[in-house]
């Protein structure tokens, strides 16, 4: 499966199968949160976070491919990522994009 942020893919004549997406909403443990509220205090990279966002992307992107599959498509164009926190601590990631078959 191949995957692409743009609108084509060099060499290749697509046809469009349809929207795909994938989504998924994380949240950290109580610990991991109150230790991370410390780190506010003092700046600097909330690692535990950036470590739940980066499994968000891929589980989203995992479940993206999925629907792809399913539509027998053999790349997806055009992705994009969105993120929203869905309460504290907890966030969610779409991945979308548009599934293709080469032709």
């Amino acid at each position: 499966m191949i995957l692409v942020n743009t609108d084509y893919i060099g060499g290749k004549e697509l046809e469009m199968l349809g929207l795909v997406k994938g989504s998924t909403i994380q949240s950290k443990n109580v610990g991991r949160d109150i230790t991370q509220g410390f780190k506010t205090l003092v700046g600097g990279e909330l690692k535990a976070y950036t470590e739940m966002m980066n499994e968000a992307r891929a589980l989203a992107t995992k479940r993206m491919v999925q629907e792809a599959e399913e539509l027998g498509a053999d790349a997806v164009v055009n992705i994009r990522y969105s993120s929203a926190a869905v309460m504290q601590g907890a966030a969610e990631v779409i991945a979308y994009g548009t599934a293709v078959r080469f032709i």
